[in-house]
């Protein structure tokens, strides 16, 4: 039954996303069928409703912090920060080069911070900006942003995603992190390669509507602007807390929101809360959003998502599935199962801590070498989830990044990590190569 009630959440997602719909009706849709799952295994209505609950409130950390990304972005435009970084930036870089700079500005960032999301919300709404003055589509440009973000979320020491791998499957995190970076220079290099060819696309794009003189018209390209990002940069080093960071960031770039651009308080919060929207509609198409309402959408589908795990963990949902895993492996190698296990919980959960604990649940006597373990799940779930659109390591992403769903399947290192591993994993050897 659990099976069948995956295909019906299967289908939904697929007509929904077929006809164009949020998700959030589709994700509706498969909280009523696992909702109605529970009630017909013998749960009763209340229990059921608090399971729904718990999984929400396991996930008020990250609501709290796409809040704070929210102000962010917000305030590095008020505060000229990204004008300035874009104004220079495009005085050297073309069309042709945006992409592959996208990707691997995106990817250093990553690996110094740890953090996904921190990345989007600093040089990845830096990229986006760059290269919609250009006339870049943003399918393009937000596949090379994404990819690039994720470098780090699954190689990075600092990534919470790298912890959480170690902590579970008891291994050293900087012999994971060795090991990581090995399996992923081939999927590196042809990521770049993809990137630079997709770039002779746009070789001749140049910023539109004089989007540099517009930036310095509009903002007051002191470099002091640049201390927000600055503060981002110092404080990651120093491995301070991303919240923190984020905070202080923002406070920061309100300050010279105030005394640089002369903006009034009032406009400061407002944009702080519903994002900045100027008046010029030439420098609105390149410098508005941002804000806590801009997450609204994001913040349902978290919500509505993160019930499935309460659901799940309290009626035993999995546990019929697991019984598989083992035939499984025995057809499609150890890793190719946990490639499988991760899109499955990738699905379900919605949430890449979630399908990250799930699938090393499912998985261990699938895998039993810790160390091999843990490289095949950073191989997989951890990236895997952020290809799933209703999941919040995609949905989130785009929205902070202001990105199309389109954007998805042009992260090209999401798709060639699993993909080379798979092709190279040896069930055998020590580790994947």
């Amino acid at each position: 039954m659990e099976l069948w009630i995956l295909a019906a959440f299967s289908a939904a997602l697929i007509a929904c996303l077929a006809a164009g719909k949020s998700l959030i009706f589709a994700l509706l849709a498969g909280f009523i069928l696992f909702f109605s799952h529970g009630l017909k295994t013998g749960h009763s209505l209340s229990e059921m409703v608090h399971l729904a609950l718990s999984g929400i409130k396991t996930t008020k950390n990250v609501l709290i912090t796409l809040s704070l990304v929210g102000m962010l972005t917000a305030a590095w435009r008020i505060s000229g920060t990204i004008p300035y970084i874009v104004y220079h930036a495009s005085q050297w870089c073309d069309g042709s080069a945006v992409l592959l700079a996208s990707f691997l500005l995106c990817a250093l960032v990553s690996a110094l911070t740890g953090t996904s999301f921190g990345t989007a919300a600093t040089i990845g709404v830096i990229c986006m900006t760059i290269a919609n003055s250009m006339n870049i589509p943003p399918m393009y440009s937000g596949g090379a942003i994404m990819a690039g973000s994720y470098f780090g979320d699954r190689c990075s020491p600092m990534s919470t995603s790298a912890l959480l791998v170690a902590a579970i499957t008891k291994t050293d995190i900087f012999t994971n992190c060795r090991l990581m970076v090995k399996t992923a220079v081939v999927p590196s290099i042809l990521t770049c390669v993809i990137y630079a060819s997709m770039g002779i696309l746009f070789q001749g794009s140049s910023t539109s509507s004089n989007a540099a003189e517009l930036f310095c018209r509009s903002f007051n390209l002191s470099w002091i602007t640049l201390v927000p990002a600055a503060l981002v940069i110092i404080l990651s080093a120093r491995r301070i807390d991303v919240k923190a960071i984020m905070i202080t960031s923002t406070i920061a770039a309100a300050i010279i929101a105030s005394e640089i651009q002369h903006m009034p308080l009032s406009e400061i919060f407002a944009s702080c809360l519903l994002g900045f929207h100027p008046a010029d509609p030439d420098l609105a198409r390149l410098a508005s959003g941002g804000g806590i309402v801009s997450m609204a959408d994001v913040v349902a589908i978290i919500c509505i998502s993160s019930s499935y795990a309460g659901m799940f963990s309290g009626t035993g949902f999995l546990e019929a599935i697991q019984t598989h895993m083992t035939v499984l492996s025995q057809r499609i190698t150890p890793f190719g199962t946990i490639i499988a296990t991760s899109i499955i919980t990738s699905m379900i959960s919605c949430n890449q801590t979630l399908a990250t604990m799930l699938t090393h649940q499912l998985c261990q006597s699938v895998e039993p070498d810790p160390q091999r373990l843990a490289i095949h799940l950073e191989n997989t779930v951890i990236i895997i989830s952020a290809l799933i659109p209703w999941s919040i390591a995609c949905s989130a992403f785009l929205a902070i990044i202001d990105a199309p769903l389109a954007s998805v399947p042009l992260a090209c290192y999401l798709y060639f990590i699993p993909l080379w591993n798979f092709l190279t994993c040896r069930p055998k050897e020590a580790a994947p190569i």
